[in-house]
């Protein structure tokens, strides 16, 4: 049986995060407090390519703070792509956690997907 799933992403594994870095060719997430144009932002610091400040993410809360400033300091497709590959990698370790085979394989639009072998 198949299931469509639509997902809203909060970001709250570390693990996750660090595997979508991996996967991306992103420098390695440390945690940090960073000044954003605006303000100052404390958590995982993620710099993705060409943004002139890191997307700040806060585990507890799972929020996301950025400043790119509507595109012109940082490209937004950059932030959506890492978010979603941190939900493919969060949803392939919380499969795997409960003894699941995960399988991925990319869609020609850009999306991923994912399907999951329940053992009973």
């Amino acid at each position: 049986m198949s299931h469509i799933v639509q997902i809203q992403t909060k970001i709250y594994d570390q693990f996750a995060v660090a595997a979508a870095c991996h996967r991306l060719a992103l420098t390695e997430p440390a945690h940090g407090t960073t000044k954003l144009f605006s303000g100052v932002a404390t958590g995982l610091l993620v710099q993705l390519p060409g943004w002139r400040y890191p997307a700040v993410i806060d585990t507890a809360t799972g929020t996301v703070q950025f400043d790119n400033y509507a595109g012109r300091w940082g490209d937004q497709s950059h932030l959506d792509k890492f978010v979603q590959m941190y939900a493919v990698e969060k949803a392939k370790i919380e499969g795997r956690k409960r003894g699941h085979t995960v399988t991925e394989r990319a869609l020609h639009d850009g999306s991923i997907l994912l399907q999951v072998q329940v053992r009973s």
